[in-house]
């Protein structure tokens, strides 16, 4: 053999070697034949509302699928005309295109000619990445001929469509519509059509809130390549480029229920039935309790209420001269948290930031401004269901999406609004409202309770006036006389609070720390004739195919006797009529029943309440306990209440339920005064009251 042979042979086998490992090369990174019959793309789950609003999702790649049938024709045409006009015609890959592409790439050493169909380009999106190489071209164009064979054109282009990035981090034409113009793909017209197809050019590029000129014109582009594909005449596209562009502002989140959504999530990955999926990348449906125009309505009345309270009331009562230790200790704990403060590497440097810091003027005010934030959380059930309708897990609520949920998360002294646990009790042992309860002054140890100041102490008056204007003795008294710690304890449980409840008269004036989702759904008890109907929040889980892989199964449990219950809300509704939650009238003037709850110092707020409809507990205080309000400011009936009364005012005004009543019969029950149905009556309990009989408010 000549050494011209040998070499001849040496370099076909090198060349042979050379392909078999590119060959080798590409083809382990193609798809399977299951992964092309049926592709798993990642598609966001996403927390539907029970009125069927999509409330939020969880993603890594925000992705709706939608059926190519709910797409309309225009942007079919359009993606066809601006991508891939061969598109019915080709098996996959522009033969000729993707030679030339090849060629010009390999002369070039790197990828320079695009020439990718719309099959292509699934291909890519769907399982290979954006690498700009010749293995990624080769292994694109595989790929996409395997497509072909597998799928239908009409699959082919809903695939692409649910898939293909659109900018704004949505994946999918359903997000991006909903995104940039915030409707459903079925509801875009022609000109929003041909803007989101240009998009896929790049959506960076063309994003109208960066350079609006340039958006118009790749929109005018598409138009312009529907006339040359013969979809569209001259004179339909210039009548449809004389359409301004009118894009939603790109605000980042803008869910309505960020606390719920995260308190789901956490359920969420904790079901054991959701074993095994991934709730970032399997499109969970998940259909949840929440109604989102009652969970708006509970947005507006805490937003309105804290910002109102926040200027007038806290900024200007709260003085720090007088509070120099809670303020020291706040700048250092901000300090600590600076970048520069845990970068540094001696006490010296450390020392000298915290000086520097504490000499800046912005840096102690923004400090103070933090601090002072008052903070509030809301929840509302359904009292026959359970279901939990609306939630505000804080008063920066769009801010603090996986901050402190002040619904659920924290647990706080109710004050007062602990009372009506303590006088159901009573009413089990066989007192009514009108029954006789002492308000003398009482010593038991070294614990010397009283009134609020200025409320009179001693003698006897009922149950009904105690409860209405919040006397302090009268609870004290009725817990050692008429029930005991252990009974309230016990029934308190029953209803619900999970927290520990220390055996102590105390408890009486609502010393032991409860959650408000807990103090609302114990009274949802009351609301429900003694039916504890457990709160929940997720209705069922489906898969995106549909299958259900979780429901929830309501659970009802029996505490107390519909007797009692009426007796309690014939009480609580005096409370609102004549009593410390008066300030719920000045917005709601329906039948309501409820109880204001003051801490010491003035550290907590509450009013928990109920209506024959629904049941809701707002708590109103400051995440740091040392901060306080100053003086009544504090009350329940002034910084809680009113956020309750707003929040009941718009959910009817939105809603516009039909008008039920309580039921407050029960033996021995007050004759009715006024029998007549006048407008300004606000319930048909046997005890008719009225608001233009109602005395001025006490504590509230």
């Amino acid at each position: 053999m000549t050494h011209r042979r040998r070499n001849i042979y040496v370099t076909l086998i090198a060349l042979l070697a050379l392909l078999a490992f590119l060959w080798w090369d590409v083809q382990r990174g193609l798809p399977s034949e299951e992964e092309l019959e049926a592709p798993h793309p990642d598609i966001a789950t996403r927390i539907i509302s029970t009125d069927g609003e999509p409330i939020d999702q969880f993603f890594v790649k925000n992705r709706t699928n939608i059926h190519l049938r709910n797409v309309p024709p225009f942007l079919i045409k359009a993606l066809i005309a601006t991508e891939d006009r061969d598109f019915y015609h080709h098996w996959g890959i522009d033969l000729w295109g993707t030679l030339r592409a090849f060629v010009t790439d390999i002369f070039s050493l790197r990828e320079r000619e695009g020439a990718s169909t719309i099959t292509q380009q699934l291909a890519r999106n769907l399982y290979l990445n954006q690498n700009k190489t010749i293995i990624r071209k080769l292994r694109e164009a595989i790929t996409a001929v395997q497509i072909e064979r597998t799928h239908t054109k009409n699959e082919i282009l809903e695939m692409y469509l649910n898939v293909s990035f659109f900018g704004r981090g949505t994946y999918g034409i359903q997000a991006a519509s909903q995104a940039y113009f915030g409707k459903d793909v079925n509801r875009l017209t022609p000109a929003q059509c041909a803007f989101l197809v240009g998009l896929l050019k790049g959506p960076v590029n063309y994003d109208p809130d960066e350079d609006y000129d340039r958006a118009i014109a790749r929109r005018n582009t598409v138009i312009d390549n529907m006339v040359s594909a013969g979809f569209l005449k001259a004179e339909e596209a210039a009548k449809i480029k004389k359409n301004p562009l009118k894009v939603k502002p790109y605000v980042g989140y803008q869910g309505i229920a960020p606390h719920f959504a995260e308190m789901v999530r956490q359920q969420l990955q904790k079901m054991p039935e959701l074993q095994g999926y991934d709730i970032y990348r399997d499109g969970l449906l998940v259909y949840t309790t929440l109604n989102a125009t009652m969970q708006r309505a509970a947005n507006r009345a805490v937003t309105e209420h804290i910002a109102d309270y926040q200027k007038n009331v806290v900024n200007r009562g709260w003085n720090w001269a007088r509070h120099k230790g809670v303020l020291d200790s706040a700048l250092m704990r901000a300090v600590r948290n600076t970048p520069d403060y845990r970068a540094a590497s001696s006490d010296d440097e450390r020392v000298k930031i915290a000086r520097d810091r504490y000499a800046d003027k912005d840096f102690v005010d923004s400090v103070k401004q933090e601090e002072l934030q008052l903070q509030a959380g809301l929840v509302c059930i359904d009292q026959a269901t359970g279901q939990v309708l609306a939630m505000v897990g804080a008063s920066n609520y769009k801010e603090e999406r996986y901050g402190l949920n002040h619904a659920t998360q924290i647990y706080r002294q109710p004050g007062s609004s602990f009372k009506p646990i303590v006088y159901a009790s009573v009413f089990e042992h066989g007192a009514t409202p009108e029954s006789s309860v002492s308000n003398e002054p009482i010593a038991i140890g070294t614990w010397h309770p009283h009134n609020f100041a200025g409320e009179f102490e001693g003698g006897t008056i009922t149950i009904r006036y105690a409860l209405e204007q919040s006397v302090n003795l009268a609870a004290v008294h009725a817990i050692q006389e008429l029930t005991s710690i252990t009974d309230v304890i016990k029934l308190a449980k029953e209803l619900g609070i999970r927290s520990n409840i220390p055996p102590y008269p105390s408890i009486a004036l609502g010393t032991a720390e409860v959650s408000p989702l807990d103090l609302t759904s114990a009274y949802s008890t009351f609301a429900n004739d003694g039916i504890r109907a457990t709160p929940y929040d997720i209705i069922r889980v489906e898969d995106r195919n549909g299958k259900i892989l979780f429901q929830q199964k309501p659970s009802f449990n029996y505490v107390l006797e519909p007797k009692i219950c009426h007796e309690l809300t014939s009480a609580l509704e005096d409370v609102i009529l004549h009593g410390t939650g008066a300030r719920v009238l000045n917005y709601f003037r329906y039948p309501a029943a409820g109880k204001t709850g003051t801490t010491q110092n003035y550290a907590d707020a509450w009013f928990v309440g109920y209506t024959p409809l629904y049941t809701a507990g707002v708590w109103v205080g400051f995440d740091d306990n040392r901060i306080t309000f100053t003086g009544a400011n504090g009350q329940g009936g002034r910084a809680a209440a009113p956020i309750w009364g707003k929040f009941m005012k718009y959910t009817y005004d939105a809603l516009r339920p039909n008008i039920e009543y309580f039921n407050t019969s029960y033996p021995g029950a007050p004759v009715p005064v006024d029998t007549t149905a006048k407008p300004d009556t606000l319930s048909n309990t046997p005890k008719i009251s009225r608001v233009d009989t109602m005395r001025p408010p006490g504590e509230y």
